[in-house]
């Protein structure tokens, strides 16, 4: 089969409307195909319906310790923006390449695809690998069952480089981020008679005010020189939407809403958690003791952990050689870093593209950094021959 080239590659992957509410198999059928025409060793991970799948490959000899090039098939929707050329369709203009996913990030796949094809016909000494994950833009999940799959079925690699938009500098940490659907459940009286049902929308407001209260206590603390390196440099919790109630004249029955957290580098995501999930059963308690059928309900809908910069780590030290970046980068978001980390990977965050594109309307990369980007994949062949 042809061996396509970087841009050849990006083209067909864009086509793919790979949007984190569909399926990605159209996407994943053709890789597979492509990457298995080339000698390549390929495995999937189904989701639980089988309407997804992660896609992971193997160029080299069948050992352990190589380097894991990690991606995500999955694209935010295009709906409701103002494009001024078709999404799904590379168009070329002015120096930049737009589509949707061209930045974030089949910019670095369709790179991570050639380079595994070369890898394959040139020869390696070192393995060289690619992780292909679902629902990334869904908060991440598709990544653990695909990471443990990874490891039952293909030699471990010793280091991951997640290729999410850096502007191909070395991104050495990030925040970790986890949330709660939270569903308040009141009791329905008249509201002349207040003291006699629950208000889910005012207790709901008492939920948000410990909210607004745990921002404020993490501003006023000492910021400890890990989380300097944020900006901001303090975790945040953060409620971004809420519905609830029947009418003016009634306590409310339900109100839902969302908490977010990002946990600065240092700090326990877990004890954050159990903070939320401390607070919604004093809340219950308190509502229950007026009507035993209110309280408050979570429903844990992402957990990201943070990753934690390894300072000299294998993971950095080869993305330095390989783009020749030496300064320290940190980021508030969250990727599928900080969960290679977790199973063990030495990991770092480099890719080409400025994360400000990312979600946007006419998204687009710049075809310098696609350029970078192809010189970075080709210094990794060299050091993995």
């Amino acid at each position: 089969m042809e061996r396509l080239t970087p841009r050849q590659l990006l083209d067909r992957l864009v086509g793919f409307p790979t949007i984190s509410t569909a399926s990605n198999l159209d996407l994943v059928d053709w890789l597979e195909a492509y990457l298995q025409a080339h000698g390549l060793r390929v495995e999937r991970h189904w989701n639980e319906d089988r309407g997804k799948a992660a896609l992971m490959a193997h160029a080299g000899p069948l050992v352990a310790g190589g380097v894991v090039l990690s991606g995500h098939s999955d694209v935010v929707p295009v709906e409701g923006q103002a494009w001024t050329s078709d999404p799904w369709v590379v168009t070329e203009r002015d120096g930049r390449l737009y589509g949707r996913g061209t930045c974030d990030m089949k910019g670095y796949v369709a790179l991570a695809v050639w380079a595994l094809v070369e890898a394959q016909h040139r020869g390696v000494a070192r393995p060289l690998q690619l992780a292909l994950s679902y629902d990334e833009e869904l908060g991440c999940t598709g990544a653990p069952p695909m990471i443990e799959t990874m490891g039952r079925v293909l030699p471990k690699a010793e280091i991951a480089l997640i290729g999410e938009p850096s502007g191909m500098k070395v991104i050495t940490g990030h925040k970790g981020g986890t949330g709660f659907k939270v569903h308040v459940k009141g009791f329905e009286v008249h509201s002349s008679l207040l003291p006699y049902g629950v208000s889910a929308v005012m207790e709901a407001a008492r939920f948000i005010q410990w909210v607004n209260e745990r921002n404020e206590e993490n501003q006023q603390k000492t910021v400890t020189p890990l989380a300097g390196s944020f900006d901001p440099p303090f975790t945040t919790l953060h409620v971004g939407t809420i519905a609830g109630g029947t009418a003016n004249n009634i306590t409310a029955a339900d109100c839902r809403f969302a908490v977010e957290m990002r946990v600065v580098a240092g700090e326990d995501l877990e004890r954050w958690a159990r903070a939320v999930e401390g607070e919604a059963a004093r809340l219950t308690a308190r509502m229950q003791a007026i009507r035993p059928e209110a309280g408050v309900h979570l429903e844990r809908f992402f957990r990201v952990p943070g990753l934690q910069p390894e300072n000299g780590g294998p993971a950095e030290v080869l993305a330095r050689r390989l783009c020749g970046d030496n300064a320290t980068g940190v980021v508030s978001y969250g990727t599928e870093a900080g969960q290679f980390q977790e199973a063990g990977y030495s990991a770092v965050i480099c890719g080409p593209g400025d994360i400000a594109q990312a979600h946007q309307p006419d998204e687009y990369l710049e075809v310098s950094q696609f350029e970078a980007g192809l010189r970075y994949m080709e210094t990794l062949l060299e050091v993995l021959a």
